[in-house]
């Protein structure tokens, strides 16, 4: 593609910030969607490749000589179809392994499909997947999933069949020109993940049951001979990441009693372990890698903004990153990956008001450049600050949250205020980074109270367990908790408070509407659940052997207790304003969990303001289906408890 055409895209991309300060940011900056998804350096340094999404589904694959950046490579990839994993084998080849995503509010689900091509689009070839019309070097047809590269990329990668109903772990060595692979390990237990050390052997596998016990499986030093390891044996829950560039540690993830995760270094039995990085409250978050032979040298700690901490500080790795990280006040800068010899590595740069950006790092010349923004049209001076805070529930345990403050205002007082509780509700939870829907209603005017209630993810599975059965008592107890905090420092109007939120969050907006009317003036469910039950009889959670479970284990089975935490069961109770929003083909919350709620409420005779979005899922595609949510959202809330309402 030509530098004409480049500038094209990114006018596609990017939306005109030349506003007067008095106007509000347009809805349209807030629906338009990133645009760009998870740049990676080639070995070489000399190319970039990027995820773009086009809008309406559609995806594709974008390669960039970083020199100029030129296009080389445009690779488009059916509707609903994307990367969901992008790695480069050599200078020159990439695989890439397909996934499709039915909603905007979904991860993308792999499908197990594998193809490869070179850096200008040429060679390309379906390398392995259930589409094939030939065996790959001996494999049947099934499903891919790339499980890593040789630090030192010589055109193969390492492939982990999925399991899909077999009980085997296997992986292959798998070479991406060829499309010959040889299988490096197979063990009988299903859906595990494998670690290799640095040879290329693999040590280590792990992955949970379909009851979510934690499994780890360690090979002898020639990847042979695989037995279990007990939590037990090892003190807590041990997850390996990688060997040491000597070969004679590990660096891994351990966990004891279920509390938050720390970042240790080990010998090679899991024994002897010297931690790197712990913090009581929450688990260690992102960690940063040298370049090769790579290994850690810092992790981010705490809720809030994070804080990184680096191993050794005086060390040349981490003096050089907090030199990057002063060159970009108030953001968090992260390595992405580097180039093969470390001479160039790839930056990305955020904050809680800028959805951020990637740079090229030249180590030589000591260079930083601006590459690529994922989304543009967002001025971060008018977006509002995200304000860490921490307060105790009602039963005396500490949780944390975030508030997002308008744009200018320093000390919020008696402003109405949004609820606005994260979906999941486990393994999800909200952090520091820049929040569309937080920053979108902080804009006009509410202050934006988000709590990671128990059950969520971030302080270890103790946590998270804390929630399992309890999605309408005491995950809705935390939510309240939070709101009364608020109002008690002073900085909402207990006058003027609405829930808002999406897939769990769209339940959680509606208990909170039926257990605290004297609070919630107003409701906003987008993607919501609203039938406990019909998760056993609707929607893709049930599909799998491992969803039934998950249902049993965090939502349970007694018709009485399910019925009792259901917002359409409560219904009587909600005597607010409610919108209802949601896509018509939604596999994750089907469109009849919105249907029940709609006829619960008028049964009760509060009709529901409506809004049902044909040919969307969990989540819009659609740039004007965002426009119109956020256009309706924001009449909605202002006829309830808008900023000029006394």
């Amino acid at each position: 593609m030509n530098k004409g055409k480049i500038a094209a895209f990114a006018a596609l991309c990017a939306l005109s910030s030349h506003v007067t300060a008095a106007e509000p940011v347009p809805v349209q900056a807030f629906a338009n969607s990133n645009k760009l998804h998870s740049p990676r350096l080639s070995p070489d340094g000399q190319h970039l490749s990027v995820a773009a999404d086009f809008g309406d589904g559609n995806h594709a694959l974008l390669i960039y000589r970083l020199q100029d950046m030129q296009q080389t490579a445009l690779l488009r990839l059916p509707r609903y179809e994307l990367p969901a994993q992008i790695y480069w084998v050599s200078p020159k080849r990439l695989v890439i392994a397909k996934g499709r995503q039915m909603g905007s509010r979904e991860e993308p689900t792999p499908m197990g499909e594998i193809i490869a091509t070179d850096f200008d689009g040429k060679n390309q070839k379906y390398v392995f997947g259930y589409q094939q019309s030939t065996r790959t070097a001996g494999i049947d047809a099934g499903f891919g999933y790339i499980e890593g590269v040789p630090e030192v990329r010589n055109g193969h990668f390492y492939m982990r069949r999925l399991s899909m109903g077999t009980n085997r772990s296997q992986l292959y060595d798998v070479d991406a020109e060829r499309t010959t692979a040889r299988l490096v390990a197979d063990i009988p237990v299903k859906d595990l993940s494998f670690t290799l050390d640095r040879a290329g052997v693999p040590r280590f596998a792990s992955g949970t049951d379909d009851n979510n016990n934690y499994l780890l499986y360690a090979a002898d030093a020639q990847g042979e001979n695989w037995a279990p390891v007990s939590g037990k044996e090892l003190g807590g829950k041990f997850v390996p990441y990688s060997f040491s560039a000597d070969g004679k540690h590990l660096f891994a993830s351990f966990s004891e009693d279920g509390g938050p995760s720390m970042l240790v270094k080990s010998d090679l039995r899991g024994q002897d372990r010297t931690v790197l990085a712990k913090d009581d409250f929450g688990s260690v978050g992102d960690v940063e890698w040298t370049a090769a032979p790579m290994e850690p040298f810092a992790a981010t700690l705490g809720e809030g903004k994070p804080r990184m901490v680096y191993f050794d500080a005086a060390s040349a790795e981490a003096q050089l990153h907090q030199k990057l990280n002063q060159s970009f006040p108030g953001m968090y800068v992260t390595y992405v990956n580097h180039s093969g010899d470390g001479a160039v590595s790839l930056l990305y740069a955020y904050s809680d008001r800028d959805p951020g950006a990637w740079y090229l790092f030249d180590r030589k010349q000591m260079k930083v450049s601006r590459l690529l923004a994922g989304r543009e049209g967002l001025d971060p001076a008018r977006m509002g600050e995200r304000r860490p805070f921490r307060f105790k529930a009602s039963d005396g345990v500490e949780l944390d949250g975030f508030l997002t403050l308008p744009s200018g205002v320093q000390q919020p007082s008696r402003l109405p205020m949004i609820l606005l509780p994260h979906g999941g509700p486990h393994a999800v939870g909200d952090d520091w980074a820049f929040d569309t829907d937080a920053q979108f209603l902080a804009s006009r005017g509410y202050l934006v109270l988000q709590v990671n209630f128990r059950g969520s993810k971030g302080r270890g599975y103790r946590f998270e367990q804390a929630g399992y059965l309890k999605w309408g008592t005491r995950i809705q107890d935390d939510l309240l908790d939070g709101v009364r905090w608020a109002v008690g420092q002073g900085y909402a109007d207990p006058a003027r408070i609405c829930s808002y939120g999406a897939s769990f969050g769209g339940y959680s907006a509606m208990m909170t509407a039926a257990k605290a009317p004297d609070l919630i003036k107003c409701a906003v469910g987008v993607s919501g659940l609203y039938d406990l039950k019909m998760m056993y009889s609707k929607g893709d959670i049930k599909s799998t052997r491992y969803g039934r479970n998950y249902l049993e284990r965090v939502v349970g089975k007694d018709d009485a207790e399910l019925a009792a935490n259901s917002p359409t069961s409560l219904a009587a109770g909600i005597k607010v304003p409610v919108l209802l929003v949601h896509g018509e083909i939604d596999e994750r919350t089907p469109f009849a969990q919105a249907r029940a709620m709609k006829d619960a409420l008028e049964r009760a005779g509060n009709k529901p303001e409506w809004m049902a979005v044909p040919k969307e899922g969990h989540g819009f595609y659609k740039e004007e289906n965002n426009i119109a949510f956020y256009q309706r959202l924001e009449a909605f809330l202002s006829r309830n408890i808008g900023p000029g309402k006394p």
